[in-house]
């Protein structure tokens, strides 16, 4: 009886830490060979539907240098640059869905500014806002609360980039999905309600 019994507890503790090793797989992000996104590695992201553009840029828009706008290759066979994924938590080992993350461009610009992204303000005459370079990287909190962006989960293996940041408890954000908006033949990408299926693959 007592031999029964301690199956039992065995196979039930066994169980219990299969379903936590599944559930702690399942809360990460992925990149296109199956591997989980780490930080401080470089990566493409890509569009998932075929024939609706390529990889991540920056471009210049409304006639001025910088800051430099966060863009999508009009072409589909160009990748565009690597970014870089940063968690709000620095001991993070790997990325994880839902979580607090600075994305920055592994790129050098002329600007004097980061290539860090942030949600810029309301532009006229549009009305729109749109993800710029020029943000702080790291320090979570108020003053930093725009330049904080989240992966979320769309299928078996297509995400979707969206700005809902919760590094700031008491400011009140505007969530929303980061689409793709054209505009004068750019496509920048920015703050709207469609998603923008993407994956990830790594630099070579």
């Amino acid at each position: 009886m007592k031999f029964h019994l301690l199956s039992i507890s065995l196979l039930v503790i066994t169980q219990f830490f299969s379903l936590a090793s599944n559930a702690a797989a399942s809360d990460l992000v992925y990149d296109t060979d199956g591997h989980p996104l780490h930080p401080g590695k470089q990566y493409y992201i890509l569009p998932v539907i075929r024939c609706h553009g390529g990889g991540l840029t920056m471009m210049p828009h409304h006639n001025h240098l910088c800051p430099l706008y966060v863009a999508q290759e009009n072409m589909e066979v160009k990748r565009g640059l690597p970014l870089i994924f940063r968690p709000a938590n620095s001991k993070d080992k790997v990325v994880h869905l839902s979580s607090d993350l600075n994305i920055e461009f592994a790129a050098v610009t002329t600007c004097v500014m980061t290539t860090a992204w942030r949600l810029g303000d309301v532009e006229a005459p549009t009305s729109k806002r749109y993800v710029i370079t020029g943000g702080f990287i790291g320090n979570p909190g108020q003053e930093t609360v725009s330049n904080w962006f989240k992966i979320e989960k769309l299928g078996n293996k297509e995400y979707k980039l969206v700005f809902c940041p919760s590094v700031c408890k008491t400011c009140k954000v505007l969530c929303g999905d980061v689409e793709v908006l054209s505009e004068g033949g750019k496509r920048l990408l920015g703050l709207g309600d469609e998603s923008f299926p993407v994956m990830f693959k790594k630099k070579d």
